[in-house]
């Protein structure tokens, strides 16, 4: 083989790659006995000292197997005869490196005991991204039969089929425990208005009409989410699924207000609602619209001081329907905006009235809007100046197929 250095002109799909790389969450772990048995494999069949399994990072290679006197798990990528296999969708074999003069500057190559014979192929992915190699190494010169480098092929399969099973198992593990937790949120704060409505039927007798409405809607809206996400668990696809239908966004605000009213009224709080008499419906999941307007009314007064007034507001921006916000509470801080999203972060921000808060609100919310194709944000003018919470929603909901039917045709 002659040796050519590769010339990377894909750097977006080197993104991808290595993004791919950090999803098989391989890096920096100890060896293990089942890559160590399938580089002994490889070993075996070529009759070679040495072999490796390698993953290549952006500036470095680590070796997960290795099966040689080198007495290191990593060196820099730059050189390395796996950095240059990985560019190669086929088996890289040198049977006598030092018939190659641009590699006889390698530091692994070149003097007393350094490789001759290399042979390497890609550990590709499913999606077709090389995110390491399987080689073999001799120091001395020799010939591969194809037999071989069949077998290596082989062996290479075997790994990325381990890598796969890992990731799909991983991933289930953790859409359970997504499951889990947006259904223990999803109930808080029914079980907060029901606890709520008890504590003033206890006080004030008059009010049982109004109450036990409240609280016989709060039930029945835990059982649709929890018979909703025992469902989800039960399919086989772990990602979230939308049902869609028309939404009428006025009907669904004037809801919520008057799910929060006794909570803003504890507090001594002013919900406006500011919303166009034409407003248009909206395709869309109406229960996880709902939730998410949910959690945003409620992180407001669960922030905002007493007193206090927040502003909800709609309107149609183009093809777009533009959803606000807006209270006169902590605001936010320029650390807070940046891990905002973020599961269980921690902001400078404190409920006001000794509320709970489990930091999954807003991660979740922000799911629920990316499957409907649309847009969550923030904006605050600093501490103790309030903020706004933006939600972008298309009015029309476009699937997968569609975006790229339309990409297609464009």
């Amino acid at each position: 083989m002659t040796y050519r250095k590769p010339d990377i002109t894909l750097p977006l799909k080197e993104i991808h790659r290595l993004e791919k790389l950090k999803e098989y969450q391989i890096l920096d772990t100890h060896s293990e006995d089942t890559f160590d048995k399938i580089a002994l494999m490889a070993s075996q069949i070529f009759n070679t000292p040495c072999a490796f399994i390698t993953f290549i990072d952006q500036d470095r290679a680590f070796l997960k197997s290795n099966l040689s006197a080198l007495p290191i798990n990593e060196v820099e990528r730059e050189g390395t005869l796996s950095s240059l296999t990985i560019f190669n969708d086929d088996v890289t074999v040198f049977n006598d490196t030092h018939t190659q003069p641009e590699l006889m500057e390698n530091q692994f190559i070149k003097g007393e005991n350094g490789i001759r014979f290399f042979a390497g192929v890609p550990l590709k992915s499913p999606e077709g991204f090389n995110v390491g190699v399987l080689s073999v190494a001799d120091y001395v010169p020799r010939e591969a039969t194809n037999l071989q480098l069949d077998m290596l092929k082989t062996l290479s399969k075997i790994i990325i089929d381990k890598l796969e099973n890992r990731l799909r198992y991983r991933k289930s593990i953790e859409s359970q425990i997504n499951l889990m937790n947006i259904a223990l949120h999803e109930i808080k704060n029914p079980l907060a208005s029901i606890n709520l409505a008890n504590d003033i039927i206890r006080k004030d007798i008059t009010t049982k009409d109004k109450m036990t409405g409240m609280i016989k809607s709060s039930v029945a809206r835990i059982q649709k989410r929890l018979s909703d996400l025992l469902k989800q668990s039960e399919l086989e696809e772990k990602d979230l699924v939308l049902s869609i239908e028309e939404i009428n966004l006025r009907d669904m605000f004037t809801r919520l207000l008057n799910n929060f009213e006794l909570l803003a009224h504890r507090k001594k709080q002013v919900i406006e609602l500011h919303c166009d008499e034409s407003l248009p419906c909206i395709e869309g999941d109406k229960s996880k619209i709902s939730d998410v307007l949910h959690n945003l009314l409620s992180n407001a007064i669960k922030y905002s001081y007493h007193g206090s007034c927040i502003k909800v507001s709609a309107r149609e921006a183009g093809n777009y329907i533009h959803i606000e916000v807006k209270d006169e509470g902590q605001g936010l801080n320029f650390n807070d905006i940046q891990k905002l999203f973020t599961k269980f972060a921690k902001l400078s921000s404190k409920p006001t009235g000794k509320e709970t808060s489990n930091g999954l609100g807003l991660s979740i919310s922000k799911s629920f809007i990316e499957l409907h194709r649309g847009n969550i944000y923030a904006m605050s003018p600093g501490k103790d100046k309030g903020a706004t919470f933006i939600v972008s929603l298309p009015l029309k909901y476009t699937t997968p197929n569609d975006i790229e039917a339309i990409a297609e045709f464009n």
